[in-house]
């Protein structure tokens, strides 16, 4: 069933609770129309069918149907004659996931009704009703004090989604300079939910401003403004360190790529380093290598012992390759220390 919540309200207190849109269609047409006497009606997802229903009854404007039926709407303050057709974003924050939940709201303020379409479970308006019940002195100014009191918890709600991301924020500046390797992805994803943040809150000043010019004059409208202009500070708050948190993470995503290209270069440096102590090591050894090679193989041919050989039978044949191993040992241990090699 789309509708949770429904009553009837007059001189600010509950009049008739409702179980049924019919039920407070009859309730509100059937008493003598009394100063601020209205109906607050709460939908949750409702189907084309009870959208048609409140849309006949009370003479809902079809665009503004229209957008309630697609949704995904932006935050928007539109006028249609008498009626006021608000879009508003709930926010709640997952600090395990790292991860903003935005909600939907739809809210239609008409002279004598308010009704409320949800689009998402998060954002239960139970708190709001009982809160304005339990004020009769501010449900008195009708539906305007349950447009207030709607935008007051929405608000309300934004602050600890924006310590959240503060939280973060400063998990990750920690998690920059001390060389996490896995901190990029956590930026990457938390500047994500952050626009998404942003989006969702940034209209609320201009809807809050188009609002304050188009609550219309009665008695008392005064004080309801002011509560407006404190729930739009409260906003302008939000609103402000949400840019701040842009921008921070903007520069922190530089930095971590300053520190890691950096971190690079310098794991290049030693890498080169270790390549040039390799190779001056493969130098030496190739340089011993040759060195003892001339006399090896010199030793390794006149050890074959085959019959004839030239200077086998030669008595300097001996000393003269000794002293041929030495030579060219000598000659190369000086080309080799020349180049630097040793």
């Amino acid at each position: 069933m789309a509708m949770v919540g429904g009553a009837v309200y007059a001189d600010g207190r509950r009049e008739r609770s409702c179980e049924s849109l019919e039920q407070a269609y009859h309730q509100l047409r059937s008493a003598e129309s009394r100063p601020g006497r209205f109906a607050w009606i709460g939908l949750y997802r409702p189907d084309d069918a009870e959208i048609r229903s409140a849309r006949e009854e009370f003479g809902l404007h079809s665009l503004a149907v229209e957008d309630t039926v697609d949704a995904h709407q932006r935050p928007k303050l539109d006028r249609y004659d008498d009626m006021l057709f608000l879009v508003l974003r709930p926010a709640r924050y997952d600090d395990e996931q790292e991860s903003v939940e935005l909600g939907e709201l739809h809210v239609f303020v008409g002279p004598d009704f308010v009704i409320t379409v949800r689009h998402a479970e998060k954002s239960d308006l139970t708190p709001v009703r009982q809160r304005l019940e339990n004020e009769p002195d501010l449900l008195r100014y009708g539906p305007d004090a349950v447009l207030y009191g709607l935008l007051d918890r929405v608000v309300d709600d934004l602050l600890p989604v924006e310590r959240g991301l503060q939280n973060d924020l400063d998990e990750i500046e920690s998690e920059v300079f001390g060389g996490e390797p896995a901190v990029s992805r956590r930026i990457y994803g938390l500047s994500r939910e952050v626009i998404e943040f942003q989006r969702a809150t940034r209209p609320l000043l201009d809807v809050l401003d188009a609002l304050d010019a188009t609550v219309e004059h009665h008695e008392g409208d005064v004080e309801l403004r002011r509560h407006l202009r404190d729930v739009r500070d409260h906003a302008a708050q939000v609103v402000e360190r949400v840019e701040s948190h842009r921008q921070l993470l903007s520069n922190i995503l530089s930095v971590n790529a300053s520190l890691l290209s950096q971190r690079q270069n310098e794991q290049a440096t030693r890498m080169t380093e270790t390549s040039l102590r390799q190779n001056e090591d493969m130098k030496r050894i190739s340089s011993w290598a040759a060195i003892l090679f001339t006399p090896t193989l010199v030793a390794t041919v006149y050890g074959m012992n085959f019959t004839h050989m030239p200077e086998l039978d030669q008595p300097w044949g001996y000393p003269m390759a000794l002293v041929a191993m030495l030579l060219v040992g000598v000659v190369l241990y000086g080309v080799f220390h020349r180049r630097g090699w040793l």
